[in-house]
């Protein structure tokens, strides 16, 4: 299990947070703890680090802690969807931490168990759930959504031009049995894409799949709550370090970087209040990203978006959207 997963941008990640966490006492909250590779780095490379490590697949959860057990009390494993960072950090650290990483997207343990349904390439039951304890599945989604909500949620979020074709191939094939397996859904998406466009882009049904493991996950809607909640959780002169695979999911990350690395103030001011002055430091310029020596290694990593900040000083009251249990 462990060999096929490779950590995306590890060096980097380990550079940009190792800064925060030389202190005695210091704390890593990995937000998606997924197969536990880049706790296992961090954990390695500083021996006084403590993490706490957050993932919503019960799965992941048990296969990480086993592989990181060898750190003993170091790491402590929870079951948690990472917008419920906050709540996590008061409960199980009882204070602001300084080192948070967000490794973003479907893990190595869903895309390659075939069973999960994460996979077009295998045909199994078509699931997709991160957590298949609770939520509804993709096909439970298929069989109840109407087809204009299908097209949107097909162009939005898997950003497929031939979003409308698919949606309507997907309606006309559940009029006549219910779309249970991915192989099902593969044979749908080929059949609405013109043989033209199926010969350049990848697998034809890769857009149709994200889209769907977008939805069915409430990926964006979580990472919007999270963003706030893990900012609140750093403390001054922690850092937050967040990889980001989809255009929509790393917009969102940088409006919320760009928010709190930006002054408040009202234009024309001739003196900048201190409470309107910027929370964050943007530590990349733009977002980084992969280099061909890495994408060869692992293709994975060929979308990834990093961006990294430090945290100057508490969030100001007026532009506070959380609130932690230690500033109330």
């Amino acid at each position: 299990m462990e060999q096929r997963h490779v950590p995306v941008l590890l060096d980097r990640c380990v550079e940009l947070l190792t800064p925060a966490l030389v202190e005695p006492g210091a704390v890593l909250v990995d937000i998606t703890l997924g197969m536990g590779g880049h706790t296992e780095a961090m954990l390695e490379r500083l021996p006084d680090l403590q993490v706490v490590g957050l993932d919503r697949d019960p799965q992941a959860l048990e296969l990480a802690t086993a592989r990181l057990s060898r750190f003993a009390d170091r790491f402590t494993a929870v079951h948690a969807v990472y917008d419920d960072v906050l709540e996590v950090v008061e409960d199980v650290v009882g204070r602001p931490v300084q080192g948070l990483l967000a490794d973003l997207g479907v893990s190595s343990l869903q895309l390659d168990e075939a069973e999960r349904g994460f996979a077009y390439a295998q045909d199994a039951p078509l699931d997709m759930r991160m957590d298949p304890t609770t939520g509804i599945s993709a096909a439970e989604l298929l069989a109840t959504v109407d087809e204009s909500e299908l097209t949107r949620i097909i162009r939005t979020y898997g950003e497929e031009r031939f979003a409308a074709r698919i949606a309507a191939g997907i309606v006309a094939a559940r009029r006549r049995a219910p779309v249970r397996r991915t192989g099902e859904l593969v044979d749908i998406v080929r059949a609405a894409i013109p043989a033209a466009a199926r010969q350049t882009g990848g697998h034809p049904a890769k857009r149709t799949f994200q889209a769907l493991r977008i939805q069915v996950n409430a990926e964006l809607e979580v990472l919007e709550r999270a963003l706030p909640a893990s900012l609140e959780a750093l403390g001054v002169g922690g850092r937050i370090v967040v990889l980001a695979y989809h255009s929509l999911e790393d917009r969102l990350v940088k409006r919320a970087f760009a928010r709190g690395a930006t002054s408040s103030a009202p234009a024309g001011l001739p003196v900048e209040p201190e409470t309107h002055r910027p929370y964050l430091s943007l530590l990349t310029r733009g977002a980084q990203t992969a280099s061909a020596d890495e994408v060869a290694r692992n293709p994975r990593s060929q979308s990834v978006r990093l961006r990294a900040a430090e945290r100057l000083r508490p969030t100001p009251d007026h532009m506070r959207t959380t609130t932690a249990r230690w500033v109330a």
